[in-house]
């Protein structure tokens, strides 16, 4: 049997605390201390420097689209409308086809402006195109009637 007194517990304590605290001191050393190599320290720079800048103020906004140009309803069939009046898709009346616009045209204009900005049955409100403006649907429409009288 061993005999284990109160001197070698303190005894095996201290070997199991003295390389903590040994390395305690080295863990700590460089943790606060700026880098003193200047490559070092010219590479911290660079991988913490900002990607971008951003300056309010010094730019004048854009002046709306509606303001510059006239709406060319033309150009607005061609990039919205004309995936469905261009081939009837979903039932949509061909432009040009007079029989099926007729009806159409007798509503009216703000009836037809009503049904193109808020979707009419299988057509969604604006032809899909969140961001054509009133002025541009209407001028669309417009375009649709004269080709279709």
């Amino acid at each position: 049997m061993s005999v284990i007194t109160a001197g070698h517990r303190a005894v095996r304590s201290l070997s199991l605390l003295l390389p903590l605290l040994a390395i305690a001191p080295l863990a700590a050393a460089g943790s606060d201390k700026p880098a003193t190599d200047p490559m070092v320290q010219a590479a911290i720079e660079e991988s913490i420097k900002p990607v971008g800048q951003v300056n309010v103020g010094s730019v004048p906004a854009p002046a709306p689209a509606a303001e510059t140009a006239a709406v060319d309803g033309e150009s607005v069939f061609k990039g919205t409308c004309s995936a469905c009046h261009a081939t009837g898709a979903a039932g949509a009346p061909k432009v040009g086809d007079k029989a099926a616009w007729a009806p159409r045209i007798k509503q009216g204009i703000d009836t037809l402006l009503k049904h193109a900005t808020g979707g009419y049955k299988a057509m969604p409100p604006r032809g899909g195109n969140a961001s054509l403006s009133d002025e541009a649907v209407k001028a669309a429409i417009k375009y649709m009637v004269s080709k279709s009288q």
